[in-house]
């Protein structure tokens, strides 16, 4: 199984990235995990031969701003979006005249299904929990090929967090701000954060994501976070547009 991030910046884009898309590919799924402008790569590692399954964890447009490109797709076997309670009313606003093309317009058939807590088979498993945010938004664990990836978005730490990513192979970590930073009214991790979360879980290996924009201004920032980080949490990797990562 292999994960490519295709987007690693929160909030905008900048030379250090795209917004938030992170592409899982196993032996018969491909699943794009949110919807940032990173998602234009997609297609070049859709090969039209597995269905694909996009889950949207929340409507902040750094993760659903990529919904608008859509039509330049050709999902030769369909996609299926997976999100929260209340998702087909927000596309069927959003995704629509006379913002873009209508789903209903597109290439390719597209289903859209909500997920309410709890765990669910479509047809692999994927268990989904709401986390802390400013803006609802769900986390997601998936077990595929006898692997266990988690996926936490937008978040501050929560029990929830640490659920999804109890003893998972590989845990896809939000990581807005730098060390320190903290903001109560709208909920974030600092890499001490995650790290939190990844060791209480027991994660075998953590993947940052979803850098701040106006917060790491530049790679070598990061990088900076990997080494000081690696000293507590050995497996942790910070992401950056284009890295592909074997689980």
């Amino acid at each position: 199984m292999e994960v490519v991030f295709l987007g690693t910046n929160g909030w905008y884009d900048t030379k250090t990235g795209n917004t938030t898309c992170v592409l899982v590919e196993s032996k018969d799924h491909l699943i794009i995990l949110d919807a940032g402008n990173g998602i234009y790569k997609v297609d070049q590692y859709d090969r039209g031969q597995k269905p694909v399954s996009l889950f949207l964890s929340h409507f902040h447009l750094d993760h659903i701003a990529g919904l608008h490109i859509l039509n330049r797709f050709n999902f030769k076997r369909g996609l299926q979006i997976f999100g929260q309670v209340g998702t087909t009313a927000i596309l069927n606003n959003i995704v629509n005249e006379p913002f873009t093309v209508p789903l209903s317009q597109l290439p390719f058939k597209v289903e859209v299904k909500e997920l309410p807590e709890g765990t669910h088979n479509i047809p692999f498993l994927v268990e989904c929990k709401y986390l802390f945010h400013s803006s609802t938004c769900l986390g997601y664990r998936f077990q595929l090929d006898g692997k266990i990836i988690t996926y936490c978005p937008d978040t501050g730490i929560c029990e929830n967090a640490i659920r999804l990513a109890r003893n998972a192979d590989l845990l896809i970590a939000e990581c807005s701000f730098k060390r320190g930073q903290r903001n109560y009214e709208w909920p974030h991790l600092n890499p001490d954060d995650a790290v939190a979360i990844a060791d209480e879980a027991r994660v075998k290996k953590l993947v940052l994501v979803h850098f701040d924009a106006d917060v790491y201004k530049t790679l070598k920032e990061r990088i900076e976070v990997q080494e000081e980080m690696r000293m507590v949490f050995e497996n942790l990797v910070v992401s950056f547009d284009n890295l592909q990562l074997k689980v």
